[in-house]
C-alpha cells in the first residue's frame, strides 16, 4: 500500500527531526523540505553543537534542499517545520524564494509573525497548526527538563 503523501505525514517526518534536536539537547526544532512530493532536505537546529546561532533547522534544511537541486530559489518546494520560524529564518525564506511553509506550533515570543508578517516572499503560502500539539509537547518536555 502507498503512503498517503499529506502535510501530516511530512510534519511528522519534521517531528523525527526536532526529536533528534531533542536527544542531543538542542531546541526541538526540526524542518523538512519537499520538491514535488519528494523529500529534498531534513534539519534539526544545530546551534549548541555548531556554536553557531544561525544554525537553525530552516537554515540548515534550506542549504541542504539548495545543494541537492542545484538551484539557490526553491519556489517549487515546501518547508515543513515543527515550530513557527523565527524572524531570520523567514528572511532565508524570503531570499530562498521558498514556495509554502507549513508550521506545527507557534511561537508567540520569537515567530516572525510577531514582528513583521510581510518578511515572507510575496508568493509564499503558509500554513499554521499542522500537528500543533504534537510540536507544541516536545518544546514544553524539553524546557521544563531544562528547568530541573
Amino acid at each position: 500500500m502507498r503512503k498517503k503523501l499529506t502535510h501530516e505525514y511530512f510534519m511528522k517526518l519534521a517531528l523525527a527531526e526536532a526529536q533528534k534536536a531533542f536527544d542531543k539537547e538542542e531546541v526541538p526544532v526540526g524542518a523538512v523540505i519537499v520538491c514535488n512530493k519528494t523529500l529534498v532536505a531534513k534539519a534539526h537546529n544545530l546551534t549548541e553543537t555548531l556554536n553557531d546561532a544561525t544554525a537553525h533547522a530552516e537554515i540548515q534544511a534550506i542549504t541542504a534542499a539548495a545543494n541537492y537541486l542545484g538551484a539557490k530559489y526553491l519556489s517549487d518546494c515546501t518547508l515543513y517545520v515543527t515550530l513557527e520560524p523565527c524572524v531570520m529564518c523567514a528572511g532565508a525564506c524570503f531570499w530562498s524564494q521558498i514556495g509554502q511553509i507549513v508550521y506545527g506550533a507557534s511561537d508567540t515570543k520569537r515567530g516572525f509573525q510577531s514582528f513583521e508578517k510581510k518578511v515572507l516572499h510575496p508568493k509564499t503560502k503558509m500554513i499554521a497548526g499542522i500537528l500543533e500539539n504534537e510540536c507544541a509537547n516536545l518544546l514544553k518536555d524539553f524546557f521544563e527538563k531544562k528547568r530541573k
